[in-house]
């Protein structure tokens, strides 16, 4: 399986493409890495170093992967930070371009906006960008609970409401929509939820609430979930998987005590979780 990831990158660390190719490729995947950033590290720490790229040099570099011949062998393409819609407007040719020589490709969108707590923290109009163009053309979106209440105009206080959200969220293109994070009133103050809906319905996972808040979490749970998916195209079966694999990626970070996620050193989480969890249809 092939995947074309566009995403941001850093050296030191696990966010966007340093936090998603890996698991993908433990996954049995072969993934095509374009970065839409090349920063020393993630921006959580005051400051850092890089370049921001733009439109022109992703498509150039998509150019050069349509002159060996291997667009129609693509499965599918993955997207995280944007940083600017002319990125997003690139990307969005890229899935045109993959969808041309594979009709049978799919498009997951990781709609990056902005978190609970932060707000948006993305650049203007990339939240606009996000509503009207990308999350339209992709398959699957991979929100947090801040941005599906944002995509899908209405909060997710109770489950019956993100319920809503998730059916608003549907109507907008998107066949399967996974909800990375979600804080209801139903939800335990011990534990967090997950969902994911699809045309079999909406399935929750709830994991026990981890202490430790680290920087690609989403990139890594979205790159698993659309594996886990584009392989059984069931979005209960990669709601499961993902969760399983997250949880103990994270379980681990935290007991090491690392301000970094240990995508290397807890990378058997990837294939062989050490907690699962039941997947209930809510």
């Amino acid at each position: 399986m092939n995947i074309l990831s566009i995403q941001s990158h850093v050296a030191y660390g696990h966010v966007g493409n340093a936090s998603a190719v890996f698991p993908m490729q433990r996954l049995g995947c072969d993934v095509w890495p374009i970065h839409t950033v090349q920063f020393s590290n993630h921006t959580g720490y005051g400051h850092w170093t890089g370049r921001v790229f733009d439109g022109p040099m992703i498509e150039e570099i998509v150019d050069g992967i349509a002159q060996r011949g291997v667009l129609g062998s693509c499965d599918g393409v993955l997207s995280g930070y944007m940083g600017s819609a002319d990125i997003g407007h690139a990307i969005l040719s890229a899935v045109a371009r993959v969808r041309q020589a594979n009709p049978q490709a799919t498009y997951c969108c990781d709609p990056v906006i902005g978190d609970v707590g932060r707000g948006v923290f993305v650049r203007p109009g990339i939240p606009e960008f996000m509503r009207e163009q990308a999350v339209p053309a992709a398959d699957v979106i991979t929100p947090n609970q801040f941005e599906l209440e944002l995509l899908a105009e209405r909060r997710c206080g109770t489950l019956a409401e993100a319920k809503a959200a998730l059916e608003a969220a549907h109507r907008l293109g998107p066949k399967v929509v996974l909800v990375t994070s979600l804080l209801s009133e139903e939800t335990p103050g011990d534990a967090i939820d997950l969902l994911a809906s699809d045309a079999e319905g909406t399935h929750r996972v709830r994991t026990p609430r981890l202490g430790v808040s680290v920087n690609g979490a989403g990139d890594a749970i979205a790159a698993l979930f659309y594996v886990h998916w584009l392989k059984s195209r069931s979005a209960a079966h990669a709601l499961g998987e993902a969760a399983a694999s997250v949880y103990g990626l994270l379980k681990r970070t935290e007991e090491a005590g690392s301000r970094e996620i240990l995508t290397v050193a807890a990378q058997d989480e990837f294939v062989s979780p050490t907690h699962r969890f039941p997947v209930e249809r809510v």
